[in-house]
Formats: structure tokens, C-alpha cells, sequence
């Protein structure tokens, strides 16, 4: 059995559970890297990441480098002695710092690669409708999300699972992964398999641009768009109502499929539901938010707003 000293480095929530799966499986975690902390709010009082307070709370040595190539930072690295690194929801490493460690740095990836490689995974698999995805570890190489595949598994996503749903059940089933990876690690039976060459679904960054509703596309894609953007970043629209302009960020809703022949956009309401015209039915909206106005159910809403006839959704 090897004695693995593993530095780990990772920012939000998603890597926390990661982080906390390793110390509660009694690895030694000799440190951990984290975004520096961020003004945030109207205070602009620093905001620390979620891996940071976990670590702070567990008494866990944290390195906060802003530019990951600093030689003084590197220095500090150096002096962990670590011979492992793990990697979650982290950035793109440079190779000084990635080939360190005697044992390689090896990532947790939100998607069963090589496709979905890219900073949105589990958006992407919800937008595009697709049926399963999962978790990868891989072995980190020069290009992002390339590198040699340790382990595995294999998650269905439900027909009207959101991305909220989904991304606390990839993230309880990558820390396992990362376990069961380090364990492999620990006793040196890694065997890994290269990536195949396929053509992959891309997985960018997710944009304002991105989130924003076409309602002249199918009721399929608008409704799995709005499903793999819930609760954030969430779908938006414009909403026209007699003069009023207004931005809507859009939650919870359920398709009803039905032949018509109403213009797109068009908004239906009645005493407890709003419904969007779109081409092959109607967008049932569940909840919703206006812009400066906190989230809320539809029929709370229609208790203190009033749709126009003519009001519509761009």
C-alpha cells in the first residue's frame, strides 16, 4: 500500500462533498487549494468558497493562489510534499503544478467522457435531452478534459429532472468515484483506458445569450432548455405587457402537447395558470420570477398582476 499524502483543490459546493468524502474515508489531505475569497453583495464584504469554509472548519491546510504559476506559490506546493492531487470543479492547471505529484492529478468530471468535456456538463446533457450521463476520473494531460479515463459510472436522468435534481446526484456519486479512485491509487491497480475518438457533444460555458427562451422552437427544447438551466443560471424571456418591458427568469413549468394554430409567445392566462403559446402546444409556467421581484408560483403572481390580452413573451 502506497502512503499517499493528496492535495486537493476545488471551489464550490459540488467539490465539497468530494473533499468531505475523503477525510471521512481517513486519506491524508496535507492541502487544499481554493479560489481566492471574492467581494460579493452590496457590502462587497469578502465571500469565501464553499471549499474554503469546509476546510476551515475541518482545520485543513488552504493555499488561496490568485495566478497558479507564481513561483512563491509553487514553492508552497513544492513544500506539501504531496504524491497525488485530486481535482473538482477546480481551473485548468498548469503543467508545473499538474505533473508534480509522483502519483499524476487526476480529475472529477461531471460527465461520461469523452463527451459533455467543457465547463457546463450537466447543463448540456439536460438541454439536449439526453437519457443518461454520469461521472468520469481521469488522469489530468495539456488539453482540458482529454486525459486518460480511471473510472466510471453511469446515471439516468428522468424525463423532467432538473438541473438542481440532477447536479446533487452527480455530485454524492462522483465523491464515491473519487474514493474508489484514490483507493485504486493507494494499492497501484490503476489501469486506465484512453479516451475514444468520437465526435463529442461540447459542454461551453454557460451565457446569458444561452439562457435566453426562442419561443419559436419546439416545446421539447424550450421545456429541456428551461429543466437544464433550473435554478441557475435559470431561462429568461422578455415579456411585453401593454407598454411594460420586462425580464422574466422562468422555474418550474410542464409541456401540454396540442395542434393550434396561436401565434408563438402568446400568453394564456386564467385564475390560477399562466401558459405560453408555442408551436406543437402550451408551456404550463409553475413558477417564475420578474425582474426585480422575488420568485414565485404563477398563481401567487396573477394575485397582484395583471397579463394584458396582448401581452406576449419575446
Amino acid at each position: 500500500m502506497r502512503d499517499l499524502r493528496i492535495v486537493f483543490m476545488g471551489t464550490p459546493e459540488f467539490a465539497v462533498a468530494t473533499l468531505d468524502a475523503l477525510i471521512k474515508a481517513k486519506f491524508n489531505v496535507v492541502g487544499v487549494i481554493t479560489a481566492p475569497d471574492k467581494p460579493a453583495g452590496r457590502g462587497r464584504k469578502l465571500n469565501e468558497s464553499a471549499v474554503k469554509k469546509y476546510a476551515l472548519e475541518n482545520k485543513l491546510n488552504i493555499l488561496q493562489p490568485t495566478n497558479l504559476k507564481d513561483e512563491n506559490f509553487i514553492t508552497e506546493l513544492e513544500n506539501l510534499n504531496a504524491n497525488l492531487q485530486v481535482v473538482v470543479a477546480f481551473r485548468m492547471l498548469p503543467e508545473i503544478v499538474w505533473k508534480m505529484p509522483k502519483y499524476g492529478t487526476f480529475n472529477l468530471h461531471a460527465s461520461l467522457l469523452p463527451n459533455y468535456r467543457g465547463a457546463a456538463p450537466i447543463n448540456w446533457a439536460i438541454i439536449n435531452g439526453e437519457t443518461k450521463t454520469g461521472v468520469s476520473t481521469f488522469f489530468i494531460d495539456e488539453k482540458i478534459d482529454t486525459g486518460n479515463i480511471i473510472l466510471q459510472e453511469e446515471v439516468n436522468i428522468g424525463k423532467d429532472e432538473i438541473l438542481g435534481d440532477l447536479y446533487f446526484k452527480l455530485m454524492t456519486i462522483g465523491s464515491n468515484l473519487v474514493v474508489d479512485t484514490v483507493k485504486m491509487i493507494e494499492k497501484g491497480t490503476v489501469e486506465t483506458i484512453k479516451q475514444p475518438e468520437i465526435e463529442e457533444k461540447p459542454a461551453p460555458k454557460i451565457f446569458s445569450e444561452t439562457c435566453k427562451i426562442n419561443w419559436e422552437n419546439s416545446l421539447k427544447n424550450i421545456y429541456n432548455l428551461i429543466r437544464g438551466l433550473n435554478p441557475y443560471p435559470a431561462a429568461w424571456t422578455t415579456l411585453i405587457n401593454n407598454e411594460e418591458i420586462i425580464k422574466v427568469k422562468i422555474f418550474d413549468v410542464k409541456p401540454e402537447y396540442e395542434s393550434h394554430n396561436l401565434k408563438s409567445g402568446s400568453i394564456i392566462t386564467s385564475k390560477n395558470e399562466i401558459k405560453v403559446v408555442v408551436s406543437n402546444g402550451f408551456l404550463v409556467i409553475e413558477s417564475l420570477q420578474l425582474a426585480g421581484k422575488k420568485k414565485m408560483d404563477s398563481k401567487s403572481l396573477l394575485n397582484g398582476y395583471t397579463f394584458h390580452p396582448n401581452s406576449i413573451m419575446k
